[in-house]
């Protein structure tokens, strides 16, 4: 296969490659998905390849992302996400919470939505602050 791209585009095309595989591997210890490590170092060979050197560097026989490319941002964008992420995932959670975890449908899909809006706008002018456990139910 031969995929022709400028400069600009195959450094955007780590750039996912790396989200990617950080994604999918970075919580799985010793049981990750190597297929993807193998694609995420092959690219990072090529950066060398076309001159791009300080965003690759050797670590046990792989090349890998360089400190460099891995300090350079790229973690505030993974970061930002996560952020948003974390609060849609939250409320909605809630939400659901709120109705007894019942089958949503068309009967009861507005009223979710209604839940998640409001828990967002929680969250949006508070943060977590409002959240608490009950320390009695602690261990």
């Amino acid at each position: 296969m031969k995929l022709e791209l400028t400069n600009k585009q195959f450094r955007r095309l780590l750039d996912m490659a790396y989200i990617g595989n950080w994604v999918l591997n970075s919580t799985r210890g010793e049981d990750r998905f190597q297929d993807y490590d193998e694609v995420e170092s092959l690219l990072f060979r090529q950066a060398r390849e076309e001159g791009m050197g300080v965003l690759a560097e050797d670590w046990k026989d792989e090349v890998v992302p360089s400190r460099a490319f891995v300090e350079g941002g790229i973690h505030e964008a993974i970061i930002e996400y996560e952020n948003s992420i974390f609060f849609d995932i939250l409320a909605e959670d809630l939400a659901r919470r709120d109705m007894d975890d019942v089958p949503i449908d068309e009967s009861n899909y507005e009223e979710l939505n209604r839940r998640i809006d409001a828990y967002i706008a929680e969250f949006d002018q508070h943060g977590t602050d409002n959240i608490l456990v009950d320390s009695d139910t602690l261990p």
